[in-house]
């Protein structure tokens, strides 16, 4: 499964959040494929796309930052899976 997650950082977490990062690269764990991961030029946050079939290693991937950042995760569908389930006309909840 697909994950879309937005994640932001207060002001005052900023040097906190860039000195983590560059020291460990943010890597996910094992379970988990970081798909990409793009940083917004504010300096303060970005998204990455994940893909995995455990949400729990997502979680804990995200808890290592939970101190610092905030996230919002939710999850995706491709283009070929959302025609599949319009197509079928299920209703999205």
């Amino acid at each position: 499964m697909l994950f879309h997650v937005c994640y932001d950082y207060a002001e005052g977490n900023r040097d906190a959040t860039h000195a983590r990062f560059l020291e460990s690269g943010a890597p996910p764990p094992e379970g988990v494929a970081m798909l990409g991961r793009w940083h917004s030029v504010a300096g303060n946050g970005g998204y990455l796309v994940a893909e995995t079939d455990d949400p729990q290693a997502l979680a804990g991937w995200l808890q290592e930052w939970s101190d610092l950042v905030t996230f919002d995760v939710a999850p995706v569908l491709v283009d070929e899976q959302f025609a599949e389930v319009i197509g079928n006309g299920r209703a999205a909840a």
